[in-house]
């Protein structure tokens, strides 16, 4: 079956599509998230709403582009909504014992790779971290990533540059 497919399975009120969709997404979701915030704090309320979010919009989706995609812009804008609403609470925390469970799941390897380029993203300013992430990660271009964010073209270019320039000196290169 295919993505489109699963979509309107869930539009349809069947709940086993909805199930299998939030399972497939979840992870993505999760991962996405992780790499927008700083710390491990409220990774997993963040991830929740914004697959919640996700999943109650999916009467938005057009079909245009892959249903991952989609859920990608949703799950930015949700994640940048809810650190807009809790910016005054924002709290920088080192990951906890619960990261270890997860290292069994992914692979130790990827796990540590992946462990390592957050703490470099944990380094630099959430302005910057933003950018690149929604330009590498989720593969917006400098123009999307300004509608997003609300910055100018100019503005998300010296983030991103700035953002490189921070990681190649933590020696995180990218």
């Amino acid at each position: 079956m295919t993505q489109s497919e699963l979509v309107e399975r869930v539009l349809a009120g069947d709940r086993l599509a909805l199930a299998a969709l939030a399972t497939h997404l979840l992870p993505r979701v999760r991962n996405l998230v992780r790499y927008l915030i700083r710390g491990d704090h409220d990774l997993d309320d963040i991830s929740q709403e914004a697959l919640l979010t996700v999943l109650r919009g999916l009467g938005t989706y057009r079909g245009q582009g892959t249903v991952e995609s989609w859920a990608d812009r949703v799950a930015a804008r949700a994640t940048f909504a809810w650190l807009k609403r809790r910016r005054v609470q924002e709290q920088r925390t080192v990951a906890d014992w619960q990261a270890a469970r997860i290292a069994t799941e992914e692979g130790l390897d990827e796990y540590l790779s992946r462990r390592r380029f957050v703490l470099l993203l944990d380094q630099l300013p959430l302005d910057q971290r933003h950018a690149l992430v929604l330009h590498h990660v989720v593969g917006l271009s400098v123009e999307e990533i300004a509608a997003e964010t609300g910055a100018l073209r100019e503005t998300v270019r010296t983030r991103l540059r700035l953002g490189r320039n921070k990681l190649r000196e933590l020696g995180g290169g990218l």
